[in-house]
C-alpha cells in the first residue's frame, strides 16, 4: 500500500515564510499533492493508495482520484501519522507500504516502478532527498519492519535501523522523488527543472532572485 502522509496545509510550508506569505505556501502545498496525487493516479500498475490525513483538501483530493482515506484525527506529526496508518494496514493484512511525501512534485511513474522492481522478498528500499539528509520514500515489507521517523535528518536514522533488521535495505538515487520543496533553493530548482506541472507553473510566476519579497498569487 502506498501512503501518503498530508498535515494541516493551512499552516503548510513555514521555512519559506522569507518568500512566500501564508496563503501563497498553502497554494503551492495544494498544487505538490496535486501533482503527487495525480502521478499516483496515472500509474496503471500501482498498489492501493492511502492518504492519510485530516485536511478537508486532501480529503477532497483523495475522493476525487478514489483514494483510500486514513484519518488522522490526532494531526500531530507526520511520524506519527505514518506510526499509526502502518498499524492501519498491519490489522488489514497489508504485506508492504511505500511511504512518500506530498511535496515531490517532481515524481514520476518510472521512478515508482524503480521502486519496485528493487524491492527485496523481505527488507526496504530508500530513496533519499537530494540533499542525502531527509527521506523522501520509503518501502517496507514486513509493512511495519522498522519504526520511521521523519525529520530533516532522518536518512541515516533511516538507513541504521533499515540494516539492524538484518534484511536487505536498497538505496535508489532518484531525482525527481528527491527534489522535496522546503526552501528557497528548492523552489529554484522546481522552476528551472524542465516539465509542465502544476507547482512548476506556479513557481515560474516569482521572482526567486528576491527573497526579501513575498511572492504574489
Amino acid at each position: 500500500m502506498i501512503l501518503v502522509p498530508v498535515k494541516s496545509l493551512a499552516n503548510a510550508k513555514q521555512r519559506l515564510a522569507s518568500l512566500l506569505d501564508q496563503p501563497t505556501r498553502t497554494n503551492l502545498a495544494q498544487a505538490m499533492l496535486l501533482d503527487v496525487l495525480e502521478t499516483l493516479g496515472t500509474w496503471a500498475s500501482r498498489p492501493e493508495v492511502s492518504i492519510v490525513t485530516s485536511d478537508p483538501f486532501a480529503v477532497e483530493l483523495a475522493r476525487r482520484f478514489e483514494f483510500q482515506i486514513i484519518p488522522d484525527n490526532a494531526n500531530r506529526s507526520e511520524t506519527d501519522a505514518i506510526e499509526m496508518a502502518t498499524r492501519f494496514c498491519e490489522s488489514r493484512g497489508v504485506d508492504n507500504t511505500l511511504v512518500i511525501p506530498g511535496d515531490i512534485p517532481l515524481i514520476d511513474t518510472s521512478e515508482l516502478e524503480k521502486i519496485l522492481e528493487a524491492a527485496p522478498d523481505q527488507g526496504s528500499v530508500l530513496v533519499p532527498a537530494a540533499d542525502g539528509r531527509g527521506t523522501n520514500a520509503a518501502w517496507r515489507r514486513p509493512a511495519g519492519l522498522f519504526a520511521l521517523r521523519f525529520g530533516n535528518d532522518s536518512f541515516k536514522p533511516h538507513l541504521a535501523a533499515a540494516r539492524a533488521t538484518q534484511k536487505p535495505c536498497v538505496v535508489l538515487s532518484l531525482p525527481g522523488i528527491a527534489l522535496d520543496i522546503d526552501n528557497p533553493s528548492d523552489l529554484r530548482q522546481l522552476a528551472e527543472a524542465s516539465g509542465e506541472t502544476r507547482s512548476q507553473r506556479l513557481a515560474r510566476q516569482w521572482d526567486l532572485t528576491d527573497l526579501s519579497l513575498a511572492a504574489n498569487e
